[in-house]
C-alpha cells in the first residue's frame, strides 16, 4: 500500500480551494501537489503529471467537472466537491470515488479520502496456486471470505460497494465493477450492464433485453449488447 497519495484541487472558487487545502494538510497520507481555478489549466497539468487523486468541482466555466473527469486518466481517482446535489447520479456514472456536498465538514472529507487509501489495499486476492477461488475482503481490517468462482452467479455494483451473488447468499465488499472485470477470467464472466457482471454458465434464459439467472432477471445494457451476444454466439450449438 502507498504511504502518500498525491492530490490536485480544481475549483473556480479560491475560498473552496483554501478550505480543501486546509483539510488536506491535516491528512497524513495526502499531499497536495497543485491547485487550479481554471479547469483547462488543471487538465494540462494532469496530462503531464501522474496524480493519484483530483478533488474536482462540477460547476465551472468552459468545462464542467463531469466532462473533465471523462478526459482524466482512468487511473486517477476523482472526488467531486460541489454545492449541487443534482449531479450525484452523474458522478456514479463516471465511477467517482465519492461526492462531497458543500459546505464540506472535515469528518466527511476524511471519510472520502480514506476510501482512496482503502481501495489500494487488495480487496480481491487471487490464490497463488490455483485460479478457482478468490478471497474477498469483507468486514474488519483483515477479514477475508473465500469464494469459489464456480459459485458466483453474478456481481452487482452498489455505488461504492459490490455485491457478489452466490447460490444462497451475497457478499458485500468495497470495490468497483471495473476492478472485477479486469480480474475475473473473461472466458467465464462477462459484463452485460454498467451495474452487472454475470457468470455465463449460470444463465438460464436470454431475450433481447434481459438474461435470467436462477429466476433473477437482469437487464442487458445497450453499450454491452453486441459484445454479449457475440460471446453467447460462441457458446451456441
Amino acid at each position: 500500500m502507498k504511504d502518500i497519495f498525491t492530490c490536485v484541487i480544481i475549483d473556480d472558487e479560491p475560498a473552496a480551494i483554501r478550505l480543501l487545502e486546509k483539510y488536506s494538510n491535516k491528512v497524513s497520507f495526502l499531499k497536495v501537489k497543485n491547485t487550479f481555478t481554471n479547469p483547462l489549466e488543471g487538465l494540462k497539468y494532469l496530462e503531464s503529471e501522474p496524480i493519484d487523486l483530483v478533488l474536482l468541482d462540477i460547476q465551472m466555466p468552459e468545462i464542467t467537472g463531469i466532462q473533465l473527469s471523462k478526459i482524466i486518466d482512468k487511473k486517477t481517482k476523482i472526488i467531486f466537491t460541489t454545492a449541487y446535489p443534482q449531479f450525484a447520479l452523474d458522478s456514479y456514472e463516471v465511477s467517482a470515488t465519492d461526492y462531497l456536498l458543500k459546505p464540506i465538514e472535515f469528518e466527511r472529507f476524511y471519510k472520502a479520502i480514506s476510501k482512496i487509501k482503502e481501495s489500494t489495499s487488495q480487496n480481491v486476492v487471487l490464490d497463488q496456486n490455483t485460479d478457482d477461488f478468490f478471497f474477498f475482503k469483507t468486514d474488519g481490517k483483515n477479514k477475508y471470505t473465500k469464494v469459489f468462482l464456480k459459485d458466483i452467479r453474478y456481481i452487482e455494483s452498489l455505488k461504492n460497494y459490490i455485491a457478489i451473488h452466490l447460490y444462497d447468499q451475497q457478499i458485500i465488499t468495497y470495490n468497483t465493477l471495473k476492478h472485477f472485470k479486469e480480474t475475473l477470467p473473461t472466458s467465464s464472466f462477462i459484463q452485460i450492464h454498467k451495474s452487472y457482471i454475470i457468470a455465463i454458465k449460470h444463465i438460464d434464459k436470454i431475450d433481447n433485453d434481459s438474461i435470467w439467472i436462477h429466476q433473477k432477471e437482469l437487464p442487458i445494457g445497450n453499450t454491452y449488447r453486441k459484445s454479449f451476444f457475440d460471446t453467447i454466439g460462441n457458446h451456441q450449438l
